[in-house]
């Protein structure tokens, strides 16, 4: 039984009229840095598997993929705004090889406490669904892997999918969460296929 998803499959029809998929970045599209150490460059970025695939599974059905990510090593000094952007930029050159693109990414490069931007706060949603007139909270999934993640998703009035690798967490917030998935190419597959 330890392979089940934390939703029953009862919950995929909730997922049906979903055209906007938020993605958290660190832990959901590359392997997140361990604690005290940060993403700083291109070449610090491991891409975990099947991202490319995931997100071109999305694109192919018409949804928006947008990155929601908080980034807060720029409050620190430990990275630039100019060097977040290239990195970025070198994450939708690299995706496009695979025939995938992100539509929007935005992040919050505050310390915590600092902003409403920061999730588990709303800001970047906020910004995003102003860019998206046509997005909706009922229409639109955040998937992430951490409790700030779902909470902001569940905040905006969203569905949420934890990325896990486990199938029952100890996360304060996966009851928060409409599904789980080890990745995000199964929270793709299982869910949004």
């Amino acid at each position: 039984m330890t392979d089940e998803l934390i939703a029953p499959r009862g919950h995929l029809a909730s997922f049906s009229n979903v055209g906007f998929v938020f993605l958290d970045r660190d832990g959901v599209i590359n392997r997140k840095a361990p604690d005290g150490c940060y993403v700083t460059s291109w070449h610090d970025i491991e891409i975990l598997p099947g991202v490319q695939r995931a997100i071109a599974l999305l694109n192919q059905t018409s949804r928006k993929v947008i990155v929601v990510t908080n980034q807060r090593g720029i409050a620190l000094a430990r990275f630039s705004e100019p060097e977040l952007q290239s990195i970025h930029e070198d994450l939708q050159k690299h995706l496009s090889s695979f025939g995938a693109h992100i539509d929007s990414i935005y992040y919050c490069p505050h310390d915590v406490g600092q902003c409403e931007c920061r999730k588990p706060g709303t800001g970047l949603f906020e910004r995003a669904f102003g860019d998206f007139p046509e997005a909706r909270p009922e229409t639109s999934v955040m998937i992430g892997d951490s409790d700030s993640d779902v909470l902001a998703g569940a905040n905006m009035g969203m569905k949420t999918i934890l990325i896990t690798e486990t199938p029952y967490p100890s996360c304060g917030e996966v009851g928060r969460a409409t599904a789980s998935a080890r990745s995000l190419l199964e929270a793709v597959e299982t869910y949004l296929g």
